[in-house]
């Protein structure tokens, strides 16, 4: 299995899921729990504050995303999401996608949070020397 982001066309995932209106319930469920919940939203890569339109959640694996005859099931658990900007959610799939280990010889779960640790330390290194 792959990590590696599959062209739109070829993975439903992106081009059916992510556009439906099971994903965005399921979106904004997990958003209403962190606001019940008292959680202030942050990226999970810079850690800075946002609202939850600007964020995007990375799944750390798929399971619970199922597609029965033709309608999609969102059932992800909610410590499988992950909040973050779309730049620095971009920056994490580059990152995966890139490293040879991290695309086809890790679970998706394992590649996404070693990059997200990698991620956060380049950008608090970068935060650090900027002040």
């Amino acid at each position: 299995m792959s990590n590696r982001r599959r062209p739109a066309l070829m993975n439903l995932y992106r081009s059916e899921f992510l556009r439906s209106g099971a994903w965005f319930a399921r979106r904004d469920a997990w958003f209403a729990e962190q606001r019940a919940q008292g959680v202030a939203l942050t990226c999970a890569a810079c850690a800075r504050t946002a609202t939850a339109r600007e964020l995007e959640l990375h799944h750390l694996d798929y399971t619970g995303i199922t597609l029965v005859a033709g309608t999609w099931r969102a059932l992800e658990r909610h410590d499988d999401l992950v909040p973050m900007h779309p730049y620095c959610h971009d920056l994490l799939h580059r990152l995966i996608d890139r490293d040879v280990v991290l695309a086809h010889n890790r679970t998706r779960r394992a590649a996404s949070l070693y990059a997200l640790a990698q991620l956060q330390r380049t950008l608090i290194a970068i935060e650090g020397s900027a002040s």
